[in-house]
């Protein structure tokens, strides 16, 4: 062997180790290719459970199997997360998650461009506590290669099915680890930064047509005009009326029927877009095995189960940002700092490539402002508008950590629900919400183990400004001084926090019992009818508040299974599909009747005497309560408008408020009101649920459905509509809500019952035959039994693929 053989032969060897060095770190970095290799079987409605050797290969699978099923939303999350939706789509393109951002396709390019040029994902990548782990970025960079594995194995784009993005010039065989990076850190970011998308891009300091008012009414420099509760929540992204939110229910051993733990789980999300959930179970044997759900752009399972543990999440109320208002001086450009110092705003000016109307390309350029805190917003409904004396700044803590991929990933490896929370603890990325889980041992927790800022009840009433406290005391958020963010006023660190500026597991709320835990969205303080969880910062949620409807028919199914018999997993999956209606039930038939004689109601009247209560397919009566409750003054909901003749009292949160004031006169309007709308729209009183309620997703015929609206009616399996929908000549066609449903109950030897249902189907092409199969069980309140063990997989395959790099 000559020495330049011998020489090539070590080259060979050492780019061996290096790229099995590269496998084993996973960095997106690394200029060597990993070899990836899965298996995906698929079994009936187009579930696919992958298997592989190591977590690379398991991403890779993942991804190849996202592409398949969800192409066309998936390469539209990607399409965002490169900040390129103006350049393709058009600059005054709608872009609404269904969740959060909503705006043009310019804003949202505008706030990704500058993330992009301030490479703030970059930064989190290279942070050893902030950024992800080796295995999740393992995972990470095996999804990308597994998209573009199935993109190069149909040909591109010209080989997709779905006719939203076939041929679509932006899919190409190029998705980067750092593509997906920064599509997790937008799903990070959407009940913070994401909220304030166009206060951000389109904030403008304060002018004579544009002063900002609410803010100086705040300073008595106008007459005050403060928004409602329920205005101000819903311009925080907190709306009482249209809640971003789900239902867990977790049963421990003392009340079931096995003695060992049951889950049922609801997450309450959009039935299209990015925010939608696709079924996936992932295995490494002997080392890893986890079934379940996952976000669009997710490697991993986001809510599901492994072998020992189950879990679900809720939305959390708790804030993930602080407002920090700053004092201007001469310029609204600049602001006082600590010991008088001034400084101005960093100007930031962003270049957005945009497709014009005659299909070239041009350039707007945006601008917008950030302090050392965050971006400046200009949101006067929030009040918090920029004006001649002050301008607001966000900081984010979701804007922080990169660490939701570990946080997910390492929860499939629990072994109880103690571990679970400690695992999601040690990971500190849990975004924004809460948690249940059950366990084989029949241990159940409750925790909103979340990212909160460190700012506890003393800091916020020593930091508050004047208007940061009118913020708190209307919608429990703390205003702070911006002129002390970086010293008195700077976010806490708790000894036992996953890193700087965020509440450490002590000082967040958590429950573990044997008999049940639950959350529907309400805050921590009732995880069940007898616990109460006090005492922490007002931040993360109230204490002694009221409780919705939705809330109490939650619990209302556990407490009246447990009247007559201990929960069985029948009863558990029967929770879902029961449809009972609780704000009905505690307003009572003679109530309702006669607010329907003092509207002057005529035939609706009957129709509510006769009512079921219920919001099954078959029931006649629903749509008139329905918009009766819609139209009752939104801040009932917060206890500000009694039209109740027994008003909330925290003793008793689960009974009260009660006894509707049927002479009221706004509850007679919203009656005469609801009933002339029905009348406008030719709906007969009359009508069945069924002939009403449809599904309203891309490409589903119109399948009757039951379940409605949540909070406000009380119906725990909550549905609505967010246009765009299909089957828009039905009144309510489903776009929201229910989605992926799991009904888990630990068995004697290792054994478990998995039943689920994806209410929207697998896949969101509608030329798929998974589009809408698991539509028509939820019609039919039918499950799906979740092939897990090898022995269930191998009898219900229909399909079995091995892809390799």
């Amino acid at each position: 062997m000559t020495s330049h053989t011998r020489l090539l032969s070590c080259a060979a060897a050492g780019a061996l180790v290096i790229a099995g060095l590269a496998a084993t770190v996973g960095s997106s970095a690394s200029a060597v290719v990993p070899t990836y290799s899965a298996t995906i079987t698929r079994t009936a409605h187009g579930i696919p459970h992958i298997t592989a050797a190591n977590f690379g290969s398991l991403g890779f699978g993942s991804g190849y199997a996202a592409a398949q099923t969800t192409g066309c939303t998936l390469a539209d999350v990607l399409l965002t997360a490169r900040a390129q939706r103006s350049r393709y789509l058009g600059p005054d393109g709608k872009f609404d998650d269904e969740v959060a951002m909503n705006g043009t396709n310019l804003q949202v390019d505008a706030l990704v461009t500058d993330l992009h040029n301030r490479h703030v994902v970059e930064g989190l990548l290279a942070d050893p506590k902030a950024g992800p782990g080796a295995e999740a970025r393992q995972m990470v960079d095996g999804y990308a290669a597994g998209i573009n594995k199935y993109l190069n194995d149909i040909g591109g784009s010209s080989g997709i099915t779905d006719p939203a993005c076939k041929n679509a010039p932006w899919i190409h065989a190029d998705v980067t680890p750092l593509d997906v990076w920064y599509g997790v850190y937008l799903a990070n970011i959407l009940a913070s930064t994401g909220n304030f998308l166009k206060e951000i891009v389109d904030a403008t300091p304060p002018s004579i047509t544009d002063p900002g008012l609410p803010s100086l009414a705040t300073f008595g420099i106008v007459p005050p005009t403060l928004p409602t509760p329920a205005a101000l929540k819903a311009a925080l992204g907190k709306d009482p009326a249209a809640p971003f939110g789900s239902n867990a229910t977790a049963i421990g051993k003392t009340d079931t029927s096995t003695a060992r733990g049951m889950l049922l789980g609801n997450p309450h999300f959009p039935w299209n877009g990015r925010y939608r959930f696709s079924q996936q179970q992932l295995t490494i044997p002997g080392q890893y095995n986890v079934a379940g759900a996952s976000l669009i752009g997710s490697p991993v399972v986001n809510i599901g189960w492994n072998n020992n543990v189950a879990w679900s999440h809720t939305v959390s109320t708790a804030y993930r940002f602080t407002p920090y208002e700053y004092r201007t001086v001469g310029s609204p450009f600049t602001y006082l700092s600590a010991n008088g110092v001034f400084k101005k705003l960093e100007k930031r000016t962003v270049d957005v490539t945009v497709k014009n109307p005659d299909g070239s390309l041009g350039t707007v350029t945006k601008t917008f402002y950030r302090t050392p805190q965050g971006y400046v917003i200009d949101a006067p409904s929030s009040l918090m508008g920029w004006t001649p004396l002050s301008f607001f700044a966000i900081r984010d803590a979701n804007g922080e950590q990169l660490r939701t991929i570990d946080t997910f990933l390492n929860m499939g490896k629990a072994v109880n629900v103690r571990d679970l929370i400690a695992k999601q603890d040690a990971g500190g990325g849990m975004p924004w919400v809460n948690t249940t889980a059950a366990d084989r041992n029949g241990d159940v927790v409750y925790a909103d183990h979340s990212v909160v800022p460190n700012v506890p009840n003393s800091m916020a009433n020593v930091c508050m400004t004047p208007i940061g406290r009118v913020l708190q005391q209307i919608a429990g958020l703390p205003g702070l001084d911006g002129t002390l963010a970086d010293s008195a006023c700077k976010w806490k660190t708790d000894l036992d926090a996953e890193r700087p500026g965020i509440f450490g597991p002590s000082h967040l709320p958590v429950s573990y019992r044997t008999d049940w835990v639950m959350n529907a969205n309400d805050s921590y303080w009732t995880p069940n009818n007898t616990v109460r969880l006090t005492g922490f910062a007002k931040i993360i949620g109230c204490e002694n508040c009221m409780r919705t409807f939705r809330t109490k028919m939650v619990q209302q199914y556990v407490l009246d299974q447990l009247k007559t018999a201990k929960v069985t997993p029948e009863a558990l999956r029967g929770f879902e599909h029961q449809n009972r209606v609780f704000g009905a039930e505690i307003m009572g038939t003679d109530a309702l009747v006669k607010v329907c004689q003092a509207a002057d109601g005529g035939d609706a009247c009957p129709v509510l005497q006769a009512w079921d209560k219920h919001s099954n397919i078959d029931s006649r009566g629903n749509q008139i309560f329905e918009e009766f409750v819609k139209r009752l003054p939104a801040d009932g909901l917060l206890g500000g408008e009694l039209y109740w003749k027994t008003p909330f009292n925290s003793a008793d949160p689960m009974h009260t408020p009660r006894d509707l004031d049927t002479t009221n006169g706004k509850v007679i309007k919203a009656m005469k009101d609801a009933i002339a709308y029905l009348r406008s729209k030719n709906i007969p009183m009359n009508a069945t649920w069924g002939e009403v309620q449809v599904a309203g997703d891309r490409g589903a015929p119109a399948i009757p459905l039951g379940g409605g609206l949540g909070d406000q009616a009380g119906n725990a399996n909550a549905l609505a509509t967010k246009l765009p929908a299909d089957n828009s000549g039905f009144l309510k066609p489903i776009t929201y809500g229910s989605s992926h449903i799991q009904a888990i109950s630990f068995l004697p030897a290792g054994a478990l019952d998995a039943k689920t249902i994806l209410t929207y189907g697998q896949s969101d092409d509608p030329t798929s035959p998974w589009s809408y199969d698991q539509t028509q069980l939820f019609s039919q309140k039918q499950w799906v039994s979740f092939p897990w063990t090898p022995a269930q997989i191998g009898a219900d395959a229909i399909s079995t693929i091995t892809v390799t790099s």
